[in-house]
């Protein structure tokens, strides 16, 4: 995913549900329609959290990868 461009980036590592959701609608309302979002989790439970979040609000997931327990989301603003 290291090759995937976006345009922002928000660290929610060491937070717990529901603070990463919380902030990745903050920083999504701060993007325009096409810029991507990177958001990082620790929490296992966001994985299930940011795929719902995504379909409730028709923002797209476009990738989700995991490593050594780091989630990366990339989630594109409608």
């Amino acid at each position: 995913m290291s090759d995937t461009q976006f345009d922002s980036e928000l660290d929610c590592q060491g937070l717990n549900c529901p603070l990463p959701i919380l902030k990745t609608k903050k920083a999504m309302d701060g993007l325009t329609s096409g810029q991507i979002l990177k958001m990082m989790a620790t929490d296992p439970g966001s994985v299930n959290d940011v795929q719902s979040w995504t379909k409730r609000t028709g923002n797209p997931l476009m990738n989700h990868s995991e490593d050594n327990g780091v989630h990366s989301f990339l989630i594109q603003k409608k």
